[in-house]
């Protein structure tokens, strides 16, 4: 099992969401971050002057996948999310050292 995190623009999150729905993989969580990276920071007006806001708003999403869907779903993700500028977004993948389903008690690939 592995946990997989991806960080992806915004406006690509829905593609991301359909896509790994069409793949079969329904469990996911959401969050909205901001990060700082590769991707230039926005340049912003408030009350007449200029500021730099350094850190981009980004989604990431979190999954948990067996060893057998892992390539599948990392390589969906890129293609769904992909835009070919910076800022794209990344993919972390730990191993899971195990997983428990707190309602059944059941235990790793069962509990995911």
């Amino acid at each position: 099992m592995y946990w997989l995190t991806a960080i992806v623009r915004p406006f690509k999150l829905n593609d991301v969401y359909n896509r790994l729905n069409e793949e079969g993989i329904g469990g996911m969580t959401v969050t909205e971050v901001r990060g700082h990276g590769v991707q230039p920071a926005n340049k912003e007006m408030y009350r007449g002057n200029s500021y730099s806001n350094d850190f981009i708003p980004k989604m990431k999403i979190e999954i948990a996948v067996s060893k057998d869907d892992l390539d599948r779903v990392v390589e969906s993700i890129i293609q769904s999310a992909q835009t070919g500028k910076p800022g794209d977004g990344k993919i972390f993948v730990a191993k899971i050292q195990q997983a428990y389903r707190i309602r059944t008690s059941e235990i790793d690939l069962d509990a995911i």
